[in-house]
């Protein structure tokens, strides 16, 4: 597995982010054809790694409700 320098990535927070600190990501857009991902409450904490395509359908799933329990 090949490591990447996450050091100096642009983050941008989810638009369903709220101010009162709930659940949110963020993800950055700097590592074609990566997406990472981290929790916007913990930013120094770990970071999740997905191909864009993975990540692309996870997106459009959660948008169509496909995801809801």
């Amino acid at each position: 597995m090949r490591s990447i320098d996450l050091s100096a990535v642009n983050w941008r927070k989810s638009s369903y982010s709220n101010q009162d600190g709930g659940a949110c990501v963020e993800i950055s857009d700097d590592f074609t054809p990566l997406v990472p991902v981290r929790d916007s409450k913990v930013p120094g904490g770990p970071v999740l790694v997905f191909p864009v395509g993975d990540w692309s359908s996870f997106v459009t799933a959660v948008k169509a409700g496909r995801l809801n329990g």
